[in-house]
């Protein structure tokens, strides 16, 4: 299948391709750039509350927004990681993509905002994200939640911390984590998949604009091929959470991420796999776009409904 006609506007509009900014322009720059030329706007769910709170961080508060789809007590909660490749984005640009979690799966969402790079480079996304995911498991009395029906989710970035959070609670003992979703996620910035060189460029995220952003996470660390960085290299994946790995056709980081549910599965882990087939990076936070992207939210919330259980 090519890619849906569906995009052509909006590869006509950025020039088909996102490129990584001259060095004088920066992350800074490329994020007021961004800001100044926002997406069009999107309908937002109704929600029965949204409201912020801040997690104890290891470099101090963490801004957390969460959403609540109705009055219910002890709802499942999914810990959210937003997209940007660990340079851009934060809680209001993936507001609505919260919104429509919320409402499709029954859950309450927790949004998290994490540092950015290269500002705070690897591992501080990391660790911020495990610190508000540990912290939230502790909140269920206080958030009326229940926190035992756990999971984490994210798109690109956000799904390689959902990913790597996984491995850490393993690791580390906790918290359990009873489902993970990742929407095309990175799962390896140290090697170069049969998709990154064959739609490397046109299809809206090149594999510039990828190397870029691996460049301002780790910088000249020698960390690409930490484990924690790019999951797909971890030595065991068993005993990580059942996940849900989200990949588009026309995405450069469409192999990884399908070699990373090959991998749980290898481990034991469950796992539900599914290609959009038409769909370029990005596709989930695009209803202006495609309608696909609202298939996409009720495919993962049906997932999430599965996985935690209706409410009750």
């Amino acid at each position: 299948m090519s890619i849906d006609p569906c995009f052509r506007p909006l590869l006509s509009m950025l020039g088909a391709e996102l490129q990584p900014p001259p060095p004088e322009v920066g992350a800074a720059g490329l994020r007021a750039a961004l800001a100044a030329n926002p997406m069009p706007p999107v309908t937002k769910e109704e929600m029965h509350e949204v409201r912020e709170i801040t997690a104890p961080g290891p470099a101090g508060p963490i801004r957390v927004r969460l959403y609540r789809p109705t009055a219910a007590r002890n709802l499942p909660l999914v810990v959210f990681y937003h997209g940007g490749g660990f340079v851009l984005c934060d809680l209001d640009t993936h507001d609505a993509l919260c919104r429509s979690l919320a409402r499709a799966s029954g859950c309450a969402v927790a949004s998290v905002e994490y540092r950015l790079a290269p500002e705070t480079r690897f591992p501080g996304a990391l660790e911020d994200a495990y610190a508000a995911t540990a912290w939230l498991a502790t909140q269920a009395k206080p958030l009326g939640l229940d926190t035992e029906r756990l999971a984490v989710c994210g798109d690109s970035a956000g799904g390689t911390l959902a990913a790597t959070v996984s491995i850490l609670a393993r690791d580390r003992g906790g918290p359990h984590i009873s489902w993970q979703v990742l929407i095309y996620p990175g799962t390896d910035f140290a090697g170069e998949s049969t998709s990154m060189r064959e739609l490397s460029q046109g299809h809206l995220l090149s594999a510039a604009m990828i190397r870029w952003f691996g460049e301002c996470y780790v910088g000249d660390s020698g960390q690409a091929a930490n484990p924690l960085v790019s999951p797909l290299r971890a030595p065991s994946l068993a005993g990580l959470p059942p996940a849900t790995v989200i990949t588009a056709e026309y995405d450069p980081l469409r192999d990884e991420g399908e070699a990373y549910a090959d991998r749980l599965r290898e481990a034991g882990v469950s796992v539900v796999a599914r290609r959009y087939l038409g769909m370029l990076h990005g596709f989930a936070s695009m209803p202006y776009a495609t309608p696909v992207a609202n298939r996409v939210i009720a495919d993962i919330g049906q997932d999430l409904k599965t996985a935690l259980g209706e409410l009750r």
